[in-house]
């Protein structure tokens, strides 16, 4: 289980996160969802040390990782599909997903995870040798998140997967959600497509302006109240 506890966190002299406290459940899917400028990428960034925590705790286990440097969250058994992708476009395919497993404690497991990255993505599998810049924006997505999955990772952080993509492509991705859910990995998910978001998920936090004004188990969301909460009506 990951724990936030109390999390204050910015850039600089502007604070974000004010007191912001969460559960991970282990083997679970956690979304959380809020408008522009809610603070959820901040939250993703402070959990895996990009930005600086000013107060609070971030527990994995029972153990405090807050301030650990981002390079060691692979070591830690967490892995990020970042915002906008974030690939490397001059590479391959197949590097890019090599370059998941740079880690030492993976590289011996890069053809097997190849394997499982092709058999999950098997579009990747014909586009393995194909520079990742010429990809369309779902086929980078999936290159982004089967890149993350290269470390075997226990936690799972994958921020706004759906964002400028078609919607056939956002239900292939989510359904990719729902398998890696069901095979026990822990995920953490930043969305703003709340139907995709809360049917996939099995406990939703609602954040405005750097703070949780909503936590909730997703069989009990209701979307009509949600959105209200969402647009502060």
């Amino acid at each position: 289980m990951v724990e936030v506890d109390a999390l204050r966190a910015g850039y600089g002299a502007i604070n974000v996160l004010w007191d912001v406290s969460m559960q991970f459940a282990e083997g679970r899917l956690t979304t959380i969802i809020g408008p522009n400028g809610a603070g959820k990428t901040t939250l993703l960034r402070a959990l895996m040390g990009l930005v600086p925590v000013g107060a609070g705790a971030i527990r994995l286990a029972g153990r405090n990782i807050a301030g650990t440097p981002t390079w060691r969250m692979a070591d830690a058994g967490i892995a990020m599909v970042p915002e906008g992708r974030m690939i490397f476009r001059d590479m391959t395919v197949e590097e890019n997903l090599i370059m998941g497993a740079f880690a030492r404690a993976h590289r011996p497991h890069v053809k097997e995870r190849l394997a499982s990255s092709y058999e999950m993505f098997p579009r990747l599998a014909e586009r393995r040798r194909q520079l990742a810049g010429s990809l369309s924006g779902g086929e980078a997505q999936m290159v982004a998140m089967a890149r993350a999955l290269m470390a075997d990772p226990r936690i799972l952080v994958v921020d706004e997967p759906s964002l400028g993509l078609a919607p056939i492509v956002v239900a292939e991705l989510f359904g990719i959600l729902a398998r890696l859910k069901a095979e026990g990995r822990t995920i953490v998910l930043v969305e703003q497509n709340t139907a995709q978001a809360v049917g996939v998920a099995d406990h939703v936090y609602l954040m405005q302006g750097g703070r949780v004004v909503l936590s909730q188990a997703a069989t009990d969301v209701r979307l009509e109240e949600l959105h209200a909460l969402y647009f502060a009506r």
